[in-house]
């Protein structure tokens, strides 16, 4: 009896072992044909957003007097995202957390509410970068497919991720990096292989479709001579990259700490902006230029080619920090490669570095530190400057993501494992959930 209960149970092992073997080959099917759906769809709306964004950027330059009018443009995105936003103005938090729990849908509007939004912050000056436009873009026509398709809970989690790549591939034309922040963006110190096949295949469409399709071409910077390996430049760039993971959180902090304050000072988002659009127009006549208004994409290239000011990565990371801070559309990855690669250029100086070469660290590694994605950033580096300098990037991008602490840009973003035994952090927090514990255990040791 005891033999028969046992082949009985081999039988089904053996038929419960086949079964998803089987099913392989239709859900590879079915997951690249979404992918390529996802990727369609995001690597368009990501070309439309850069071939406008080229337009207005072109506009703001030759015309000078539309500065003054950032007030008004910041004044009319709040209104339009007060009145019609609803939910869509959490930006990509929202995706992160209708990834990890479902609870929330995406609207349809989010696409052409943040397309807007940026393209008004950048026609008018306004400090920002352009990887949330094309992640919540993303997200938002991701979740709009899926409902027409009727797809289930499990796969609409893995629908936004795709969303995510597509998007992020897309704007930077780096599909490998953009498979996997889509992936590890979500919580960090944990990625989910199960959409790995979808999100790469949705990244690489939609960089094919945005490069390909709609002629979309993006900047390329060269990170010079490589130093050969060494301990000595080994130790440098390790400094290096500490001071990075710091930028990294000092512009995470900041841009959070204004905008709960300048939410806290005026209640109207209006209003808010309107201010918020005042002070960045006196910072450029404190300043007495116009270098850290929009991307900042000749600044990042006088970082690798020609000369900026020491403090230059200062001066982008509070432009950049005043503009989301105050209501104003748009993302943070962009100006965040300016600062590193601003700061990268600083620092060559100092450590006696090659100049170009710690200017591309930079450029990847602040990202590292405040996204809290040290692969796909380390990935993104090869992709942008090569694989000469493959260990240097990778240090630079681990040590910044470990110096940058249990802060980030995405406050929705979770906590998978953390960073450090010293803190115990449950699985599943969120950066906002454990800064609001950090400052009730502050409040209650003052106490």
């Amino acid at each position: 009896m005891k033999k028969r209960s046992r082949s009985l149970q081999e039988r089904w092992l053996v038929v419960l072992d086949k079964v998803p073997q089987a099913m392989y080959p239709a859900a590879f099917l079915k997951w690249v044909l979404i992918g390529s759906v996802i990727g369609i769809l995001s690597g368009s709306a990501s070309a439309i957003f850069l071939k406008s964004l080229d337009f207005v950027t072109g506009e703001r330059i030759s015309h000078p007097w539309l500065l003054f009018f950032l007030p008004f443009g910041g004044a009319l995105v709040s209104f339009l995202y007060m009145k019609y936003g609803g939910n869509a103005g959490k930006g990509n938090n929202l995706i992160l957390e209708s990834i990890q729990n479902g609870k929330e849908s995406i609207p349809l509007r989010m696409a052409p509410l943040v397309l807007f939004g940026s393209l008004v912050t950048h026609l008018f000056g306004g400090s920002a970068g352009r990887e949330g436009t094309a992640v919540q873009m993303g997200g938002s026509l991701a979740e709009w497919f899926g409902k027409i398709i009727k797809i289930n809970a499990e796969d609409r989690r893995i629908l936004l991720m795709c969303g995510i790549s597509g998007g992020f591939g897309s704007i930077f034309g780096t599909p490998l990096a953009g498979t996997v922040f889509g992936l590890e963006v979500v919580a960090f110190g944990m990625m989910s292989y199960q959409a790995l096949i979808p999100c790469f295949v949705a990244s690489i469409v939609g960089d094919l479709v945005a490069s390909q399709l709609w002629n979309v071409h993006h900047v390329h910077y060269s990170a010079g001579i490589i130093p050969e390996l060494s301990f000595i430049v080994l130790i440098k760039v390790v400094v290096a990259a500490i001071l990075f993971g710091l930028t990294a959180r000092l512009f995470s902090e900041l841009t959070h700490f204004l905008k709960k304050w300048f939410t806290n000072m005026f209640a109207n988002p209006v209003v808010k902006s309107v201010v918020g659009g005042v002070i960045v127009i006196a910072l450029v006549y404190i300043v007495g230029t116009r270098d850290y208004l929009g991307l900042g994409i000749p600044l990042a290239a006088d970082s690798f080619q020609g000369d900026v000011s020491p403090f230059a990565f200062l001066w982008k990371l509070l432009f950049t920090a005043l503009t989301l801070g105050t209501g104003f559309q748009g993302g943070e990855v962009t100006p965040l490669f300016v600062i590193g690669a601003t700061l990268g250029h600083t620092l060559g100086n100092l450590l006696a570095v090659s100049v170009p070469f710690l200017a591309a660290l930079g450029f990847v590694a602040v990202f590292s530190g405040a996204a809290n994605t040290p692969i796909a950033c380390f990935i993104m580096g090869i992709e942008l400057f090569g694989s000469e300098g493959a260990i240097y990037m990778f240090v630079a991008c681990i040590v910044s993501y470990m110096f940058s602490g249990h802060s980030g840009i995405y406050t929705s973003q979770q906590i998978g494992t953390g960073k450090s035994k010293l803190y115990n952090i449950p699985q599943g927090t969120t950066l906002a959930e454990w800064s609001q514990l950090r400052k009730t255990s502050g409040s209650q040791k003052r106490k």
